[in-house]
């Protein structure tokens, strides 16, 4: 159900107000939103300072119109939320973002009606233009270091406007994938998994959905900006590390550089902690969130085994991690 938006005049002059240009048109479309409710296309701009820039456009459907009623579907409502979130997130946060961390500029965002709209930079033009399916431990380091500078900025602050829980993954959200989970020793301690994770004391913004496609990279690859804020909000930083790497690296390469790919992670956090957080103790954030790892792959893990029994991501390293996991909480006592 791929269509394309027509844009309003609201919308048209937002553009030229917020870039300064005289015209622009539509160069291509980047990729169309879930259940085609919209798509994020990149725009030509003639006049002004910019050659380009992206826009991510939502469009909902009349609410009386949608076919599966729109209260009683919990997918379809953490969707339209996701969206609000993002817009907040462009409005209220990302500006605290540095280059080691580096989002796009967001020149406007607008709610109008039933449509939302972000007017962002674009990061082709910017020196971010590749994308990547396939990286070595080169551009796994660069994302790493992304993670770490992200979460050292955002630790402590209080999510407001964001999710409270960050990730869209979270078991609070995912009643019908725990419910559908076929693995009883997991589903027991499904709620302790998220409860360890939701009481470690260092708690930050995660950003969500931290894969591989959702980072851009320099020609070089040593430089990275991440897009897709959908479900950026509270959380513990090894929920982003643990998806990340999980969404790169195959079950043999997961086992292989994990204490590697940490190690680059925590030296790399600690040295923004130092700077962004002078008056926490980064050794204890280190001591913390590496006990968590296992605990936070083993949150995903439950997720996609309820979610998608026949997941290739439900393999022997994650079976093993998720196993470990239960038999430390179940020796702790309930």
């Amino acid at each position: 159900m791929a269509h394309n938006l027509t844009m309003n005049n609201h919308f048209k002059n937002l553009i030229l107000k917020a870039t300064g240009a005289t015209s622009f048109e539509k160069k291509d479309r980047i990729q169309s939103l879930w259940s085609g409710y919209g798509e994020i296309v990149r725009y030509r701009l003639t006049g002004g300072t910019l050659k380009s820039v992206v826009i991510k456009h939502v469009k909902l459907p009349d609410q009386s119109q949608h076919p599966r009623g729109w209260n009683t579907d919990l997918s379809h409502q953490r969707k339209i939320k996701s969206y609000h979130v993002e817009m907040a997130w462009y409005q209220q946060w990302s500006a605290l973002c540095t280059h080691l961390c580096r989002v796009p500029d967001c020149l406007a965002v607008e709610s109008h009606h039933n449509e939302m709209f972000m007017l962002l930079e674009d990061l082709n033009s910017v020196g971010f233009p590749v994308r990547l399916t396939q990286v070595s431990e080169h551009e796994i380091s660069a994302c790493l270091l992304w993670l770490a500078n992200f979460h050292a900025i955002f630790m402590n602050k209080s999510p407001d406007t964001l999710w409270e829980q960050g990730t869209y993954w979270h078991l609070e959200t995912r009643p019908d994938e725990l419910q559908a989970l076929q693995d009883p020793a997991l589903k027991q301690v499904a709620s302790r998994i998220d409860q360890t994770l939701r009481d470690s004391p260092f708690q930050t913004f995660v950003h969500g959905d931290a894969k591989l496609a959702n980072f851009c990279f320099s020609k070089t690859g040593n430089k990275v900006s991440a897009v897709d804020f959908q479900y950026v909000g509270g959380g513990c930083g090894m929920k982003d590390v643990a998806y990340f790497i999980g969404s790169c690296l195959n079950e043999n390469q997961c086992e292989h550089y994990e204490a590697k790919l940490l190690d680059l992670y925590f030296t790399a956090l600690k040295k923004a902690l130092r700077q962004y957080q002078p008056m926490l103790n980064p050794n204890k954030v280190e001591t913390n969130w590496r006990a968590l790892y296992p605990v936070a792959w083993t949150d995903f893990h439950r997720f996609i085994k309820g979610w998608s029994p026949d997941h290739w991501k439900i393999n022997g390293y994650s079976e093993k991690i998720a196993q470990e996991v239960i038999a430390q909480l179940n020796s702790q006592g309930k």
